[in-house]
């Protein structure tokens, strides 16, 4: 308990200490894992490996899934959330204990306004510069694959690709960028918020709009299937430790699982989405 109170402490302060506008996500160099303890995090849910654990760094990561729809939990609040694969900015080992401040993302975001209206579009990002929005097309129940390999000629030099199965077009961005090669993961976010509604800055995760269930699938690393293993688990909650968001357990050929918000159990996907 010691120890989830110190990350406790320090996923506070990162929060009160960044500088932006009343209500709005921190920065986004604060995008890596916030971990509670080993399998819960304050901004992730899903599934993550570690160089510790595999034994081996990550040059190359991807998957598809089905861009979720969005709805607004509370009506006249703005919700925030994002479906990402990456490379960093996890945790080193199954206890979460040591971690990784490189990281090279992409996916997708899906977010409300007060007033109710979505937002979905792609991005991609490399910490510690800010996200940027693409100009592909994505919508709820898309079906999205994206990936993120590094050259096997120029290391450094990573190509990062966003494609809407449906429409049949795509992103694609080549860029150099050093990594530490210490995590991969496959996730649903959202974001530490900071109120500046009374003197105390009150922070909280999220808030997260209802994503219901989403559908991850066909996971690769280093150009392999992920073999997700159970303890791999990342479970999204709270402040006071009250679950948001879970993933179920692996599919049966271990590349895909659920990921779920609001909900009391995330079955087993019962299908392939190829």
């Amino acid at each position: 308990m010691a120890a989830a109170r110190s990350l406790l402490l320090v996923a506070l302060s990162l929060a009160l200490l960044s500088p932006q506008a009343p209500g709005r996500p921190v920065p986004p160099t604060a995008r890596t894992i916030v971990a509670v303890a080993a399998n819960q995090s304050f901004n992730w849910a899903g599934y993550m490996q570690g160089l510790l654990e595999k034994g081996t760094g990550f040059h190359a990561i991807s998957a598809e899934w089905i861009v979720p729809k969005v709805k607004q939990r509370n009506p006249g609040e703005a919700e925030s959330s994002a479906s990402w694969i990456g490379i960093g900015g996890g945790c080193l080992d199954a206890g979460c204990t040591l971690g990784d401040d490189t990281l090279i993302q992409a996916g997708v975001e899906h977010d409300v306004d007060a007033s109710g209206s979505t937002d979905y579009f792609a991005w991609w990002e490399i910490i510690p510069l800010p996200q940027i929005r693409t100009d592909l097309r994505v919508a709820p129940g898309d079906r999205v694959r994206v990936s993120i390999i590094e050259s096997a000629v120029t290391p450094e030099v990573w190509t990062i690709t966003i494609a809407n199965l449906d429409t049949g077009r795509a992103f694609t961005i080549t860029l150099p960028y050093t990594s530490s090669y210490g995590t991969a993961e496959w996730v649903i976010e959202t974001p530490l918020t900071v109120s500046d509604d009374d003197p105390g800055h009150v922070v909280r995760v999220g808030p997260m709009p209802d994503l219901g269930v989403v559908h991850f699938d066909g996971a690769t690393a280093n150009g392999r299937p992920a073999d997700l293993v159970p303890s791999e688990r990342l479970e999204l909650v709270d402040l006071d430790l009250s679950p948001i968001a879970a993933p179920s357990l692996p599919d049966r050929d271990s590349d895909g699982f659920n990921d779920c918000t609001y909900r009391k159990s995330c079955p087993v996907p019962g299908n392939e989405l190829r």
